[in-house]
């Protein structure tokens, strides 16, 4: 492929999903991560491209949001990590709440072993994943389809969110800096996670090496109200990860690193000497935690039977 074919391919990629790895853009131009990187600086040079560590967005430097279709073939083996990871924070009973994402719909999957366990979401594809899952109980929220996800968004959602209480949120986003928190492209995403944020104790941050450093226009969770985050190990050679881990970690937040599994789309094998996981010792959690109210409800919150709508709202009181 011509050096002129390979950047109106990457062009185009980023074009479509608003922000794409080098190792994405690598594996689809058949080629090695240097050979893109310089492609990338080349289409900066000509406004038609911002890079960011490790990858490219659209100039401007804010991000739009990617559709599901795009986000689900992005990072699949670093996303498998963290979801991997992430499981192990859940307890046998727990009540939590888990927002809409790629990385989160992972996370669901794991979650489907955890018994006892009550799951609130706004999520279409978190309430699938653990439809059949005969010892979780899952409580959506209402509101209106944002067919681009596939979650519930809208004052509905925020409304069937007021009053209650879990012990954590499990977010993810499409950007992450020490200096905002976490981030995404959509004005009406962003307030229903701000709600999910609100009706938990801790708040667990789900996002791979490749939202480091981007901010996108929508704060969401501000870094100061992030308990952990969970992310992949960030490439050798990108600096840039590396340096927002230690901000954020400067700033109170745990951080939980998973290894990629080797192979896959979007991964690379974890060096030799490497641990495929480690958790960075950082200071405890900033705040005391709750434990979550078992909720034990009807499907969609607001719509429970008259029995059940009283038992929440004591819980609600309480």
């Amino acid at each position: 492929m011509f050096a002129a074919e390979r950047r109106q391919l990457i062009l185009e990629m980023v074009r479509a999903n608003g922000a794409v790895s080098l190792r994405e853009l690598a594996r689809v131009v058949q080629t090695s991560e240097v050979t893109v990187r310089r492609d990338v600086r080349a289409l900066e040079a000509e406004g038609l491209l911002d890079r960011r560590h490790g990858g490219a967005v659209l100039p401007g430097g804010f991000t739009r949001e990617s559709g599901f279709p795009q986000k689900s073939h992005l990072a699949t083996a670093e996303k498998t990590a963290i979801a991997d990871l992430a499981a192990g924070l859940v307890e046998e009973g727990e009540a939590i709440v888990v927002g809409a994402g790629t990385t989160t719909q992972e996370l669901a999957r794991r979650l489907a072993r955890v018994p006892g366990l009550t799951v609130v979401t706004n999520s279409l594809l978190v309430a699938q994943a653990l439809a059949h899952a005969n010892r979780v109980e899952v409580v959506m929220t209402g509101g209106t389809l944002r067919g681009s996800n596939y979650a519930l968004v809208g004052s509905g959602a925020e409304q069937s969110l007021q009053g209650l209480r879990v012990s954590r949120a499990f977010l993810s986003g499409s950007g992450l800096t020490a200096e905002r928190g976490l981030s995404t492209s959509n004005m009406l995403s962003a307030s229903v996670d701000r709600a999910l944020v609100q009706a938990a104790a801790e708040v667990v941050v789900l996002a791979d090496h490749t939202k480091l450093g981007t901010d996108t226009m929508f704060q969401t969770v501000p870094t100061d109200v992030i308990t952990r985050l969970v992310t992949d190990e960030p490439p050798g050679h990108d600096d840039r990860a590396a340096t927002e881990l230690q901000a954020l970690a400067d700033q109170g937040v745990q951080i939980a690193v998973a290894g990629s599994a080797a192979g896959g789309a979007g991964g690379d094998s974890v060096p030799a000497g490497r641990q495929p996981r480690r958790d960075v010792p950082l200071p405890g959690p900033r705040r005391g935690q709750v434990p979550g109210a078992q909720l034990r409800s009807a499907t969609v919150l607001g719509e429970q039977p008259p029995g059940e709508r009283a038992r929440v709202a004591d819980l609600r009181r309480r």
